[in-house]
């Protein structure tokens, strides 16, 4: 919080353009084209070659040489019937086939709600050959703003939705941000989760949803410090607020906030709708 604004709105541009080089990745978000559940008897699906299926442990796929789908990890061609294994949550990039070098489709196993199904990558997706960025509200310096951490004597799992309506999921709060926004003479809580190395995300709803912004997004902080008064304090940077992968395409199965999360104010910083956003 002591560094200059001209050093804030250097941090930011250079946080912007990682960001934006992240979602253009081969094969990331970007890219989905589907999403599909398995069934329980081999069948074809969309946009894929082979038949699949999943006996509920395990996901088969079954094709031939003529199909053009080879192994992601080995590059070996499926012949036959190939099977995988996943835990909830978890994904592999499994198989891929088409264009010139046999890559252009990479189809994803996912393991969602106890049940397989596949997502299509595609590198010829209009969404992600015509990415130029995302389009996002001008700095702010005054939506840079200290928020103290309360964390939970231990992690309470609240059910949530997602972005798919078949899939549910869990937020692990681990405590609560509260801070001041400029304008109101009210606290705000917002209901973390703690990632890699202590950091802490919050999921939020506010009141620019549906009309410049998507329906929810997401900013991160650092890992909390304790300030002199040995309270755990965080540096919470709207301006860093970004999208779920949701927000570019309709297969994400993205997190929705707690409840609670949700802000009666305009957060006009970080990234709008590229879907909505002029």
């Amino acid at each position: 919080m002591n560094t200059t604004p001209a050093a804030q709105l250097e941090r930011w541009q250079r946080f912007r353009t990682n960001r934006n080089k992240a979602l253009a990745a081969p094969h990331g978000w970007l890219t989905l084209t589907s999403f599909q559940w398995l069934d329980n008897q081999p069948a074809a699906v969309d946009l894929v070659p082979g038949l699949w299926s999943t006996d509920g442990t395990t996901a088969a796929l079954t094709a031939s040489a003529e199909d053009g789908l080879t192994l992601v990890e080995t590059g070996q061609p499926v012949e036959g019937t190939v099977t995988a294994a996943l835990v909830d949550e978890e994904s592999l990039m499994w198989v891929q086939f088409g264009g010139d070098d046999g890559r252009q489709v990479v189809v994803e196993l996912a393991m969602r709600a106890g049940k397989y199904a596949i997502r299509t990558r595609d590198a010829g997706s209009p969404v992600f050959t015509e990415f130029d960025g995302v389009p996002t509200f001008d700095y702010r310096p005054d939506l840079v703003v200290e928020a103290s951490f309360r964390p939970y004597p231990e992690p309470v799992d609240v059910p949530i939705g997602t972005a798919n309506p078949l899939v549910d999921g869990v937020h692990r709060s681990v405590g609560e941000l509260v801070f001041r926004l400029p304008g109101k003479d009210h606290e705000f809580h917002l209901q973390a989760e703690e990632e890699k190395l202590g950091a802490l995300t919050v999921t939020f709803h506010d009141e620019t949803n549906g009309d410049s912004t998507d329906e929810w997004r997401k900013v991160s902080t650092t890992r909390p410090r304790v300030d002199p008064s040995g309270n755990p304090t965080v540096v919470l940077d709207f301006n860093r607020a970004i999208n779920y992968p949701s927000a570019f395409t309709p297969y994400g199965t993205c997190p929705m906030p707690v409840k609670n999360n949700s802000l009666d104010y305009r957060i006009e910083a970080g990234e709008k709708d590229p879907m909505l956003a002029d």
